[in-house]
């Protein structure tokens, strides 16, 4: 029964211990392009349709494999602010009248209470304010691959990049919908071009370490209910 409780107690913290989100992107992340052609179809004596390629103009990625520079340009501000005010006072006044007439209480009511007078004043305000905001700032580049070409012509493309400095590892990873029209001269787009964009950033290292709690608070964390 010890050896059960042990093992069960391992599995949780080995469960703490490596939780991970998958990928938020399209997969795959890079795709091959096309195997070319040995020969080109001859369709000319001198001009080759197959061959011809633009002078004064950028070979734009239009297959699978092909190579597009996306620009993250990504700024959100969020704010929000509510005020509530309210008052109510209320005011109540009321008094004895001795002269009741009553055949048994009359002497009690003239001896106590002649001209009493009571009153009661309340006033209730309330007074609240509240404010929020945020602002996240993402400027980057990323070159990323062709892994689609849809019905209408528009590009699936996805890709990542990891950079390693010393024992700290940054990863940025980005997939979306490209039309054409949109890339610009370099084959580079904006991000805030992008359909259905799709935009993670992570860290592995030291620096994760310090701001990540440790497996114990997560083992904790996952199985207390409040």
């Amino acid at each position: 029964m010890i050896k059960v409780l042990l093992g069960s107690l391992a599995c949780l913290l080995l469960a703490a211990c490596t939780v991970s989100q998958p990928p938020l992107v399209h997969q795959p992340m890079t795709a091959r392009p096309q195997p070319a052609a040995s020969s080109l179809p001859a369709n000319g004596s001198i001009f080759q349709a197959g061959s011809y390629r633009p002078l004064f103009e950028d070979r734009r990625p239009a297959q699978v494999g092909d190579l597009l520079t996306v620009q993250v340009e990504e700024r959100t501000n969020t704010s929000t602010s509510q005020n509530a005010k309210g008052e109510r006072t209320t005011n109540l006044s009321s008094s004895v009248n001795a002269n009741l007439n009553l055949p048994f209480f009359s002497n009690f009511v003239e001896g106590k209470l002649a001209g009493a007078t009571f009153g009661a004043q309340g006033k209730n305000t309330v007074e609240g304010s509240g404010s929020s905001s945020g602002a996240t700032t993402f400027n980057s580049s990323i070159t990323v691959t062709v892994i689609e070409v849809l019905g209408n012509g528009n590009l699936l493309v996805s890709g990542e990049k990891q950079l390693r400095m010393n024992s700290d590892t940054e990863i940025i990873r980005l997939s979306g919908v490209v039309n054409p029209v949109d890339i610009r001269p370099g084959n580079v787009v904006s991000s805030t071009k992008l359909a259905d964009a799709r935009i993670e950033q992570q860290s592995e290292g030291n620096k994760r370490r310090f701001v990540e709690p440790g497996w114990l608070s997560k083992f904790f964390l996952s199985v207390l209910p409040f």
